[in-house]
């Protein structure tokens, strides 16, 4: 098979890149052709996407990557989950969509809860109770008397909006939609029965499409403007976590993985969902994954607490880059202080060192004063929910999890990856870094039929891509800290 090239754009809360994925029928190389940054804007008080930016810098790389590497085969999308577009009859963007940290949902939860029972949205959607969730960005809107929504005729996700302008095709893909809180993953179909409870405008939810659908080729305008061929345009596991899941380079069924980046999501796959009383309970989520998987698992905070940390300082006239950050945390004293990184007051706060002190100094405990004890306080956290949701796992499967896989940015943090093994006492193998992207490419090449299935992919990323294993070193230490920590959270 002669070299295949696959564009795929990956869109973090943080920054975006196009990456090409060379694939050649066995092994597949990455390389990123356009880089952007990324972020909430704020405007009267309230945080959006800037998706009209975010289109300009995916036709700047769609024009780079064909002009410097040579005739595609496919280009495809990935985003974060949960935010959404709303579009108006004509097809128009009708505003920014709304970032999932503005505040608007702060108390939507309990206003939905009185007409719908908590276990009742469990029942039809799975889906774990986070205020950001679309269904509560949806009801925060109908309290609010948007004129947008009662303008609105369709809602794609972000991924969903990018592929509409590409191709002029509107659809919702699966793996994306999965996390709004509104699909039943029995039938994998828009959970009819809680749109009908609340009221929710039935005509702007979409057709679903599954990772892997081939839309339709560039709209001639949009390729004649990033002066490329008409080129096929597939909808990959647009939902980042599910292209990161699909790229694990796993074999078996005895491992959980953790994308790791400013959120952590920590699973496993399975091929039923599970929306039980013990599921329930330790608010666990059922999300589409690729090849009719379900993706049993748990948003943590994730290294949000790092990054924001860096941001207060360097505001503060001080600079830290992530290797010398890493390195003060390293000599730092271990479990000094132990925070739960879940804890509401870390989703969006002023100034996140602060934010820990607070949480120390409420909870009786010394304030970490030097950023390497801010940061060691911040990564040791990490690892003790780690442990506590590989446990929760280990319990809705039945059975013991050997290894923990992390994908993503995170796997190069050593430190991170050394104490998660210590913590829960399991080899972890950390790599690959790109493992979205990776996904976004494999389900591409899946749709375009070089690839017959998820099991195939996972063997291209065995044969392409390096991993570091990390052996437990010292897991007696972290009896008396998990103890703590199992205090906090009640």
């Amino acid at each position: 098979m002669s070299t295949k090239k696959i564009l795929a754009f990956d869109l973090g809360a943080e920054s975006g890149r196009g990456l090409i994925g060379s694939f050649d029928g066995e092994r597949l190389a990455l390389e990123v052709v356009h880089r952007f940054p990324n972020g909430g804007v704020p405007t009267l008080g309230t945080l959006h996407w800037d998706v009209l930016g975010l289109w300009r810098e995916i036709l700047a790389g769609l024009r780079k990557a064909e002009a410097e590497r040579g005739p595609l085969a496919s280009v495809g999308v990935d985003t974060w989950g949960v935010d959404f577009a709303l579009l108006g009859k004509d097809g128009s963007l009708l505003a920014n969509p709304r970032h999932y940290r503005d505040p608007h949902t702060e108390t939507i939860m309990d206003a939905a809860f009185a007409k719908v029972p908590r276990a009742d949205i469990f029942r039809q959607t799975g889906i774990q109770f986070m205020r950001f969730n679309s269904l509560f960005q949806l009801l925060a809107l109908m309290r609010d008397r948007s004129p947008i929504l009662e303008a609105a005729d369709a809602m794609l996700f972000i991924p969903d909006l990018f592929h509409y302008w590409l191709t002029g095709i509107k659809v919702n893909e699966y793996t994306n939609t999965s996390t709004s809180q509104m699909i039943n993953p029995q039938t994998r179909t828009w959970a009819r029965e809680l749109v009908h409870a609340f009221a929710i405008p039935e005509k702007i939810l979409g057709t679903l499409v599954q990772p892997g659908t081939v839309l339709g080729p560039l709209r001639a305008s949009v390729a004649s403007h990033a002066g490329c061929s008409s080129i096929p345009v597939i909808a990959p596991a647009t939902h980042d976590t599910a292209a990161a899941v699909a790229a694990v380079p796993a074999e078996g069924d005895s491992w959980a993985y953790i994308s790791s980046g400013t959120w952590s999501l920590m699973g496993v796959e399975t091929k039923t969902p599970k929306t039980d009383e013990s599921t329930l309970r330790v608010n666990f989520t059922n999300e589409g994954g690729v090849g009719g998987t379900i993706r049993l698992l748990k948003n943590i905070m994730g290294l949000w607490l790092v990054q924001e940390c860096r941001r207060a300082w360097e505001r503060g006239g001080v600079t830290y880059d992530y290797s010398a950050l890493m390195k003060m945390a390293e000599t730092a004293k271990p479990f000094a202080n132990i925070v739960n990184p879940d804890d509401t007051s870390f989703i969006l706060p002023t100034s996140m060192p602060v934010a820990i002190g607070d949480y120390c100094k409420k909870t009786g405990q010394p304030v970490p004063d030097e950023p390497g004890d801010v940061v060691r306080c911040a990564l040791e956290s990490l690892a003790l929910r780690y442990r506590w949701v590989l446990e929760r796992l280990e319990e809705l499967v039945g059975k013991r999890l050997d290894t923990i896989h992390i994908v993503g940015g995170g796997c190069q943090n050593t430190l991170l990856c050394q104490l998660t093994a210590d913590a829960c006492n399991r080899q972890v193998v950390a790599g690959p870094v790109e493992a979205t992207a990776i996904g976004n490419v494999l389900v591409q090449a899946i749709g375009l039929g070089l690839l017959g299935s998820l099991a195939d992919g996972r063997a291209v990323v065995r044969r392409s891509f390096e991993v570091r294993a990390y052996e437990p070193q010292h897991h007696d230490r972290w009896a008396e800290p998990y103890r703590r920590f199992l205090g906090m959270i009640g």
